[in-house]
This record gives C-alpha cells, sequence and structure tokens, in this order.
C-alpha cells in the first residue's frame, strides 16, 4: 500500500485513558516491540475482565501489563488480580513520578513515559496450561485482525462487539474439536 494510505488513516482514541495512560500505554508498546512482542491494547478476557495491554511474541508468550496513572488508579483497581490466568506474566506500567514500592511484589514493573519505556523488575513466570494459552492466542489474532480491518474500510464493518466475535469463535473451534476426538 503506498504511504499517503496510512498516512491518511488516523487511529481512533478510547476516551477512557488519562492522557498520562496513553503516554504510558505508549512508551511501553515500543519498548515491548523492541523485545519482540506484538501489542494488542484493551482486549477482552474470557473472564469478563478488559487488559489494558496484552503482548505476544512469536514463541507465544503472553504478558499482560496493566496501566496505572496515579496512585488513585491503582488503589481503585483490584481487577488485575484475575489476569494472572489468562498470561505468563504479569506487569504493571507507570510514570516515573510514581514509587515502585506502591505495587505488589509478585508482578513485574514498567517505568514509561510517552517514547520508551524500561523494565524495573522482571515479573515472575507461570506457564498457562495450553487450552488456555490457545485461547488467548485466538483471542489477540481477531481482534488484532478486527482492528486492523476497521482501520483500511471504516465503513466495511459495523461496530462489532469483540466480546461476542469471541463466543462464536471460540464456540464453534469447541464443537468442532469435540466431534473430531
Amino acid at each position: 500500500m503506498s504511504q499517503s494510505f496510512f498516512n491518511a488513516v488516523s487511529i481512533p482514541v478510547d476516551g477512557r485513558q488519562s492522557e498520562t495512560a496513553q503516554m504510558v500505554a505508549r512508551g511501553t508498546s515500543r519498548f515491548l516491540s523492541s523485545l519482540g512482542f506484538s501489542c494488542v491494547e484493551e482486549l477482552s478476557l474470557p473472564s469478563g475482565g478488559r487488559a489494558d495491554l496484552v503482548a505476544m511474541n512469536a514463541q507465544g508468550d503472553i504478558w499482560i501489563v496493566e496501566i496505572k496513572s496515579s496512585r488513585e488508579d491503582l488503589r481503585a483497581d483490584r481487577k488485575w488480580e484475575s489476569y494472572r490466568a489468562h498470561c505468563d506474566r504479569l506487569f504493571f506500567a507507570f510514570p516515573a513520578e510514581l514509587p515502585c514500592d506502591l505495587f505488589p511484589p509478585e508482578t513485574g514493573l514498567i517505568v514509561a513515559d510517552n517514547y520508551g519505556a524500561y523494565q524495573h523488575c522482571d515479573a515472575p513466570e507461570h506457564r498457562l496450561p495450553a487450552p488456555t494459552r490457545k485461547a488467548m492466542m485466538i483471542r489477540f489474532g481477531l481482534v488484532a485482525a478486527r482492528r486492523m480491518s476497521r482501520l483500511i474500510d471504516p465503513q466495511g464493518h459495523g461496530m462489532v462487539d469483540e466480546r461476542n466475535l469471541f463466543g462464536a469463535a471460540l464456540g464453534s473451534w469447541f464443537f468442532w474439536n469435540l466431534y473430531q476426538g
């Protein structure tokens, strides 16, 4: 595709995140990309939650990064604890103004700004069971493809609730495998 096409594409802004959270997400995505990961923001999880950032690499490693922009943001949110069931490693990403000791010790820490990030400490690894990994990989791929399609052809795709997309796709996969076995 021509360069002018990509210059014309505008990414919709999600409005739920603060400017600080958006900057942390951008810097964290750049950092993870430098490590060989691709990222999807605001990915709905099978448990019903929505992870701020899900990253996957060519080896199938899945990391979830929960973005916190302030002390209040961290205090108000306890849903991140359930995210561990959907990833190999769980991180918090936050701006440098926040002290690291605010965050739970059983998570990794990434300090980020609008331009990049660094890993302050690694997250403990807890490998996903194969069925959960497969479900997350399918979810990641479907959402990434759907979002890319909407950017390329905004009028060609109605507003699709991504949660319903997963139910249909994973339900079909489940029944197909059930009858193959």
